[in-house]
């Protein structure tokens, strides 16, 4: 490896190590997950798809051209002959100014020639070899029953289908990506908790084996302690463990290396999302959302797929223009085709429907649409449902909070006295212990409320229609 390529190389990997060793936010991770999610970016193709498909039902409205050319060798030829016979020679008839037949009538209706000229068989030989053949057309639809326009505007309901699609796909996203995120903020408080829970069993048992040594306790308070303590490293390879993967999950989803050493920020920095929302009608957080707009989307192209079976059935006018040019072939020597001809034509094609086809497509369009109707009312019914189960989870989810700081605030409280009465001998190891382990339950519990909050705010978000 020559020098400039090793130091390209070594800036590199520092600018990714240092990148790699900030810690990301919510916020980077959304981002990070919106540009190389897989399901998104198909999403996106398929943007692209329908708009292209749009541009492709518009282009009827304008004329075909049509460009043909045929060259063709053949080695075909033959010959053919012509009759001979007699010509009849003309004479003047000053009577009648003009000239005549030089014959004489019989009796039985037949003429006999007086003056004849002898005309002897003719041979004609031809030959294909080199003919050519081009020809250049328009067609220009004059009424095409509104199949043009039904297509284009079924065409363009598909391109903002498409669009609500890529909205939907992106706040599905966002959801995945705040849960991995929050598990990997929940675990590592979690293991943050369990040692400080280990702190406070550690200093505990220096108490106890003071104490042992000088015989104010036993060796079975000791063990109690160690058991606690065993529980307590138990906690934590487990709160380790849990938050490795969940490091490695929110890595898949955000497009790095799922081995990538990465950290997130504080939970501070979410602190200001805990807040009580306004209740609004929930009909009008329906319509916002992606999930509606598609639906909806739907039911018009159901409907306007009625137009476009009618379409079949009514009467086509097209005008078309034609230049073609032929040369080739050769007779007795001489070619045979060297010319054009322009021609102009108006082509008018009208459906006779004797044994009631179209009424029944037509009927059975119409039925298509009342099925999406119905699956349309159906299914803004779920999603004002599931806009009012996400907002009770998420008063719930608050109140919980508040609970769990409460339980948490008596707990340390119930440590810190118990602890009292247990250094004077007024109460307990036993006691003391299972103050402790309710703190550290409460802690614990806290964490998960908190969370469970966030998480409980974004999907309400999501089923508003409101999350970006």
């Amino acid at each position: 490896m020559n020098t400039k390529k090793f130091i390209h190389t070594a800036v590199f990997l520092f600018f990714f190590v240092l990148i790699n060793a900030q810690p990301l936010s919510i916020e980077q991770c959304r981002a990070k997950a919106l540009l190389h999610n897989r399901s998104l970016a198909a999403a996106r193709v398929k943007l692209e798809q329908s708009r292209f498909e749009a541009k492709a039902y518009k282009a009827n409205y304008y004329p075909q051209i049509n460009l043909t050319a045929i060259d063709l060798y053949s080695l075909a030829h033959g010959d053919f002959t012509m009759e001979g016979g007699q010509l009849p020679i003309y004479k003047y008839v000053g009577s009648e100014s003009s000239y005549v037949p030089d014959v004489t009538e019989n009796h039985d209706g037949t003429y006999r020639l007086n003056q004849y000229a002898d005309f002897p068989d003719q041979t004609f030989e031809w030959k294909m070899k080199n003919l050519f053949i081009g020809n250049i057309s328009i067609v220009e639809p004059l009424f095409a029953g509104g199949k043009i326009s039904t297509a284009y505007e079924m065409a363009k309901l598909g391109t903002r289908i498409a669009i609500e699609n890529v909205r939907l796909t992106e706040s599905e996203v966002i959801v995945k990506t705040d849960e991995a995120y929050c598990i990997v903020a929940k675990t590592s408080e979690l293991a943050n908790v369990a040692r400080s829970y280990r702190t406070m069993l550690e200093e505990l048992k220096k108490n106890v084996e003071a104490a042992l040594k000088h015989g104010m306790s036993t060796r079975n308070d000791l063990m109690k302690v160690q058991v606690k303590m065993n529980e307590a490293d138990l906690s934590i390879k487990k709160a380790e463990n849990a938050n490795r993967l969940a490091i490695m999950n929110l890595c898949r989803i955000i497009g790095m290396p799922i081995n990538t050493s990465i950290s997130i920020l504080p939970p501070d920095t979410f602190s200001n999302i805990y807040q009580v929302l306004d209740d609004h009608d929930s009909a009008l957080y329906v319509s916002s959302r992606p999930e509606y707009a598609i639906i909806e989307r739907k039911t018009e192209m159901a409907r306007q797929n009625i137009k476009l079976v009618k379409s079949d059935f009514l009467p086509n006018v097209s005008l078309s223009a034609s230049y073609t040019y032929l040369n080739g072939g050769t007779l007795v020597g001489r070619k045979l085709a060297n010319s054009g001809a322009a021609t102009v034509a108006v082509a008018v094609n009208i459906p006779v429907n004797i044994f009631g086809e179209a009424s029944a497509k037509v009927n059975s369009a119409r039925a298509s649409h009342q099925i999406a109707l119905l699956e349309q009312q159906d299914l803004n019914e779920q999603m004002q449902l599931e806009l009012l189960q996400c907002q009770n989870a998420y008063e719930e989810a608050h109140a919980q909070l508040n609970l769990c700081q409460k339980a948490l605030l008596q707990a340390a409280e119930h440590v810190r006295l118990s602890k009292q009465q247990y250094e004077v001998g007024f109460e307990m190891l036993s006691n003391y212990l299972e103050a402790q382990f309710l703190w550290q339950q409460s802690s614990a519990n806290l964490i998960e409320a908190r969370w469970n909050l966030f998480i409980a705010h974004t999907r309400l978000l999501k089923a508003k229609g409101e999350l970006r």
